[in-house]
C-alpha cells in the first residue's frame, strides 16, 4: 500500500496509479556502453545483422520436409540485399527507382562540372592548390564534426563554381569555406555560424566577405544544391558488396570511406561521375582486402550497372592515390584514417599492381 505522501509525490511528478513513470530522454552520448549487448547494430544503416532467423518445425516425412525447407532457405541474392537496403535512407521498396533517378540527376548538365575547368576556365588556380584546399577542408569538417555528406557537397560546389567563374588564388580559400557554409546549412541540424568559418581561416576574411561569396556561389549554381555525390552511391554499393556477410565488415566499410575521401583530392578524377567513382572505390577496397580474389561480382555489376572494364581507369587512379604515387603530400585524409576508430585502414598494405584479368568482363 502506498502512503498518502507517496501518492502526493507521484501526482506531483505527473504519475497516476495506473500510469507507469515516463522515462527521461537522454542524449546518445550519455547512454552506457554495453559491451556484452547481444545485438550488434550497424551504425551506418541501423540494421541488425544478427537478428535471429525463424526456424521452421519439421513434421511428418523427414526427407520431403527437408527438401521443402532447403528450397525455402535458398533465397535469391537480390531479395536478401533488398532486405538489407530497407532503411530510412534507401526506402527499400523504391530503391531501384531512387537509384535510377540519382543516376539521371548526376548527369544533368546543370549539376555537372567541366572535367577540364582548370585548363579551360581558370588561369590562376592549379590542381595542386585545389588539392591543398580540399585537404584542409577535411580538417575543418573534423574540427566541427560535420557529416560526411557536408564535405562531399562542399567539394561539389567548389568544382561547379570553378567550372563557371574565373577566380584568383587569393579567393580560393574563401570559396572553400563559403561552399562548406552552404553545405552545412543544407545537411547539418546545427551548422557552424559564419563567425566560426571566419575564425577557422584565422580571420583572413571578414563576415561580410564570406556572406557575399556565399551569395555569389548560390547565384552561380542557380540554387541547385542537392546533387548526388560519391557518398550517396557508396551507401548502397557497400551493402551490396557484403552480400555474403552475416555481420558488417567494418574494415571494408572504413576502407571505402577512406578511398572515397582520397578521391576528392585528385583533380584527375573529377571527370568521372560520382556513381562510377563509388563503384571503383568498392572494387579497390575489396581488392586491397582480398588481392587474389575477383573484386567485382555479378551482383555488384547488376546493382551498379557498371562492368569491371568500365572502372579500370578510375580504379588505377585511386590505387595510385592509395599508394602515395599521387597526392602524397596531402596528409589530412591519411592521418584521419590512421586512427583506431577507423581500424587504421590508411596503413593496410596493398599489392603494387592490379591484375589486368580483374578488369575483364
Amino acid at each position: 500500500m502506498e502512503t498518502r505522501a507517496a501518492k502526493r509525490r507521484a501526482e506531483a511528478a505527473g504519475v497516476t496509479e495506473h500510469q507507469s513513470p515516463v522515462k527521461k530522454r537522454v542524449v546518445l552520448g550519455e547512454l552506457p556502453n554495453l559491451s556484452n549487448a547481444p545485438v550488434h547494430v550497424n551504425p551506418k544503416s541501423g540494421l541488425d545483422p544478427q537478428k535471429p532467423k525463424c526456424r521452421t518445425k519439421t513434421k511428418g516425412k523427414k526427407a520431403l520436409m527437408t527438401t521443402k525447407s532447403t528450397r525455402k532457405t535458398e533465397l535469391d541474392v537480390k531479395s536478401v540485399i533488398d532486405a538489407k537496403l530497407e532503411d530510412p535512407e534507401t526506402c527499400g521498396p523504391y530503391v531501384s527507382d531512387i537509384y535510377k533517378y540519382l543516376r539521371e540527376m548526376e548527369m544533368e548538365p546543370k549539376r555537372r562540372l567541366k572535367p577540364d575547368y582548370l585548363e579551360t576556365v581558370q588561369q590562376d588556380v592549379t590542381a595542386n592548390m585545389r588539392g591543398i584546399l580540399i585537404d584542409w577542408l577535411v580538417e575543418v569538417a573534423e574540427e566541427y564534426k560535420l557529416l560526411p555528406d557536408t564535405l562531399y557537397l562542399s567539394v561539389s560546389y567548389i568544382d561547379r563554381f570553378l567550372s563557371m567563374i574565373v577566380v584568383n588564388r587569393q579567393k580560393l580559400q574563401l570559396i572553400g569555406v563559403s561552399s562548406m557554409l552552404i553545405a552545412s546549412k543544407y545537411e547539418e541540424i546545427n551548422p557552424p555560424h559564419v563567425e566560426e568559418f571566419c575564425y577557422i581561416t584565422d580571420n583572413t576574411y571578414t563576415k561580410e566577405e564570406l556572406v557575399k561569396m556565399e551569395a555569389d556561389i548560390l547565384k552561380s549554381l542557380k540554387f541547385e544544391m542537392g546533387n548526388p555525390t560519391v557518398k550517396t552511391f557508396l551507401r548502397k554499393f557497400v551493402v551490396v558488396a557484403q552480400e555474403n556477410n552475416k555481420a558488417p565488415n567494418l574494415q571494408l566499410e572504413f576502407l571505402t570511406y577512406y578511398l572515397a575521401e582520397l578521391s576528392l583530392l585528385d583533380y584527375n578524377l573529377v571527370k568521372f561521375p560520382p556513381s562510377l567513382v563509388a563503384a571503383s572505390v568498392v572494387f579497390l577496397a575489396k581488392f586491397i582486402i582480398m588481392p587474389k580474389r575477383q573484386p567485382w561480382s555479378s551482383t555488384l555489376q547488376q546493382y551498379s550497372e557498371y562492368k569491371s572494364a568500365d572502372l579500370k581507369e578510375c580504379v588505377i587512379g585511386l590505387h595510385d592515390l592509395y599508394l602515395g604515387r599521387r597526392g602524397g603530400s596531402l596528409q589530412a585524409v591519411r592521418e584521419k584514417y590512421k586512427q583506431h576508430k577507423f581500424k587504421c585502414v590508411a596503413v593496410v598494405p596493398s599489392p603494387p599492381e592490379i591484375a589486368a584479368s580483374f578488369f575483364e568482363n
